[in-house]
């Protein structure tokens, strides 16, 4: 079910602005704060902006930088969290410090103050997401690849004089890749939620641009009296997020032993 309705989600952000009657920014002033119609399926906002178009295109952008966050969350955790529990010592101690120390750092003021100057550029965004996001990842992984550094086929690559960071990318990272994958898909959910968190506030994406979290910071406050400017974009954001969270735990329930659909991935 997860699988369906992403991917129903998904092809609405790639296809949904060929059916748009309006641009995301065109301006129809003979329709202000108009409800859901034939000429504008999710109606209008106060400026006469077509919501349809606005959500396809918020969708898209955050779709974008969820991937984005996720992939690169993934990649860095894995690299500090395998590095970690294979080389010890000074590398060890070094990265769980910056990891202990960025857990108890209070990750949302960073984000507040790194992105209030980016002045709503999703890269921008997407990269202080990154750099916030990866460390809780990374600990979990270090853990993991402790008892992974002690597995014969790594003793056998140390003794044939394999260089360690090859160890780490060849060897270790590719036997934790469910966990990667799992994280991956998590990840898209943390980032959708951070990115629509920031956005809502006024610290993430802004316009002329969208995104669907700045769509429903501007429809929470018209949601008494234009109450599709804010559910339109929310449903596409509990869908996207309920769908991910599906794919995540089946994926657990799958590529996890233990479980009852172990075997089975």
């Amino acid at each position: 079910m997860g699988v369906v309705i992403f991917a129903l989600l998904v092809t609405f952000a790639l296809f949904g602005s060929f059916f748009a009657k309006y641009d995301h920014v065109e301006l129809d002033f003979l329709a202000l704060s108009d409800p859901p119609s034939p000429d504008h399926w999710f109606g209008t906002n106060n400026s006469g902006n077509d919501l349809y178009a606005m959500v396809v295109v918020g969708l898209q952008r955050s779709l974008l930088i969820a991937v984005v966050v996720a992939v690169g969350t993934t990649i860095l955790s894995a690299l500090v969290g395998t590095a970690a529990a294979y080389f010890g010592g000074r590398v060890e101690r070094v990265s769980l410090f910056v990891i202990h120390f960025l857990m108890v750092t209070p990750t949302f003021l960073l984000l507040a103050m790194m992105s209030n100057d980016s002045g709503g550029d999703w890269r921008v965004i997407a990269g202080v997401l990154i750099l916030v996001s990866w460390f809780f990842q990374a600990r979990t992984i270090w853990t993991l690849s402790l008892s992974l550094r002690e597995r014969e086929f790594i003793h056998a690559a140390r003794y044939m004089g394999v260089p360690g960071l090859r160890i780490v990318v060849r060897h270790m990272i590719p036997n934790i890749g469910s966990l990667l994958v799992i994280n991956f898909t998590l990840g898209v959910v943390g980032a959708v939620m951070a990115e629509t968190g920031l956005s809502f506030l006024g610290f993430g994406v802004k316009l002329p641009d969208v995104s669907l979290g700045s769509l429903i910071g501007i429809g929470a406050s018209s949601i008494s009296s234009a109450p599709w400017m804010f559910y339109f974009p929310a449903a596409a954001l509990t869908l996207l997020t309920v769908s991910m969270a599906l794919i995540a735990d089946g994926l657990r329930d799958a590529l996890d032993p233990t479980s009852a659909a172990g075997g089975h991935a």
